[in-house]
């Protein structure tokens, strides 16, 4: 199993609230059947309006693993598609005011935390950021804080979340495969499994 404690690297900082899946992914790009490709068409329609000036475009940016957003962020559509596009793009933390549930579950359920902080602290650690972008930030589940530039601001997240990233049993499919000698023995016993070897 994989324990995330802490995630540190340069940040993104996207402002707005209520950022939809369709926005993060346009649903043209839905057709594929694997997830591969995906993070090239992160938040495709946008960054095409904004003309090379969406965060995910401008160069001071590029390789951050760390987003950081707003109000709602994930809300609409369930589609796995759009935290699976973030994290392609190479986002490995989001921090934000708050998250639409089904995302949050597809993003716990791919080892990606999701964070909530204070919109004052949100905005305050945006424009330094964007002041900043060279530098790291450290996300740190066990301090329940983000780290930056010599400050700090709380964190939340629920507490099954949490412990579920710091004893490394978000990964339900390898927890089954770590299990696999336990789930036969028991389906052994059960009599209506016919367990095929």
């Amino acid at each position: 199993m994989s324990q995330v404690q802490t995630v540190s690297g340069r940040a993104v900082p996207l402002t707005g609230n209520d950022i939809d899946t369709d926005r993060i992914i346009p649903a043209r790009f839905l057709r594929c059947v694997t997830f591969d490709g995906l993070g090239a068409q992160v938040f495709a329609d946008d960054r095409s309006q904004l003309s090379g000036q969406h965060a995910f475009d401008q160069p001071q940016y590029q390789g951050a693993e760390l987003l950081v957003v707003n109000r709602n962020f994930g809300c609409g559509s369930s589609r796995e598609h759009a935290p699976q596009a973030i994290a392609k793009w190479g986002i490995k933390a989001l921090v934000g005011e708050s998250f639409a549930e089904i995302f949050f579950g597809n993003c716990v359920a791919m080892g990606v935390p999701c964070v909530t902080a204070a919109a004052a602290d949100l905005q305050r650690l945006q424009a330094w950021i964007a002041a900043n972008p060279a530098e790291a930030i450290t996300l740190d589940l066990e301090a329940m804080q983000v780290q930056f530039g010599g400050s700090s601001i709380p964190i939340s997240m629920g507490e099954g979340a949490r412990n579920m990233f710091l004893g490394g049993t978000w990964d339900a499919c390898g927890q089954l495969v770590a299990q696999a000698a336990q789930i036969r023995e028991t389906a052994t016993k059960l009599p209506y499994v016919s367990w095929s070897r």
